[in-house]
């Protein structure tokens, strides 16, 4: 079963410094028939203006993933990080017991565009923890390159919680596919482009879930950014 989730009808917020999208309830948005998807929590599509950010803030017991779409975006925690993330690399914070951070666009003149995305962890308590990874656009296109898993192989980043996250730039033309073993599930979300998701077509910033099937394809209508979300 295929259930799109279409941009247009995701939660919105303009606060002037950031314009902000929302796939599932968040912060304001509230709606009882997007909770999330599985152990998919939040998907928030953010622009943030140059100079601009989210300040110093606590989170607890989440899976933080951070996916720069285009700009450039700086990372500092109470864990003693402090890094920028750009076009290719990916961020993973795990909250756990508690940790501080902010996030703010790294320059003073381009926005920063980027996905961020909270996946429930496998159990509460865990120790916090950070790590960030570049996947060149070359190992991501015309495949699904695996960036984040609960193993860490292939080089992904390891997330404490049995999600599979795949991302992939296509071509027009190009398709990938994706087996589903029983009793998966996966969410698809477009970041750029525009591609057919088993026949139905799918824009920027749509998103669609996918149970009871055994697998589903991908193929670019034009130029395209996926992420893929494997999920138990």
């Amino acid at each position: 079963m295929l259930t799109i989730r279409r941009a247009g009808a995701r939660g919105h917020a303009d606060h002037g410094w950031l314009d902000t999208r929302h796939t599932f309830s968040f912060a304001d948005y509230h709606d009882p028939a997007h909770m999330g998807f599985r152990s998919l929590r939040v998907i928030n599509e953010d622009r943030v203006r140059p100079g601009a950010g989210f300040p110093t803030h606590g989170h607890r017991d989440m899976e933080i993933l951070s996916y720069v779409l285009a700009g450039a975006l700086e990372h500092r925690d109470s864990l003693g990080t402090g890094s920028v993330i750009r076009p290719g690399d990916v961020q993973r914070m795990s909250a756990g017991t508690g940790v501080m951070h902010s996030e703010y666009n790294a320059s003073a003149a381009e926005p920063v565009h980027f996905l961020q995305i909270w996946i429930l962890p496998e159990r509460r308590g865990l120790a916090p923890g950070y790590e960030q990874k570049h996947f060149p656009a070359a190992d991501r296109r015309g495949r699904l390159r695996l960036v984040a898993s609960r193993d860490g192989r292939d080089g992904s980043l390891v997330i404490h919680a049995d999600a599979h996250v795949y991302a992939t730039l296509l071509e027009p033309g190009q398709a990938v596919t994706h087996a589903l073993a029983a009793n998966r599930h996966a969410w698809v979300q477009v970041a750029h482009g525009t591609v057919s998701l088993d026949g139905e077509a799918l824009a920027a910033g749509d998103g669609a879930a996918v149970s009871g099937e055994g697998a589903l394809a991908l193929a670019a209508r034009e130029p395209a950014e996926v992420l893929v979300f494997d999920l138990a």
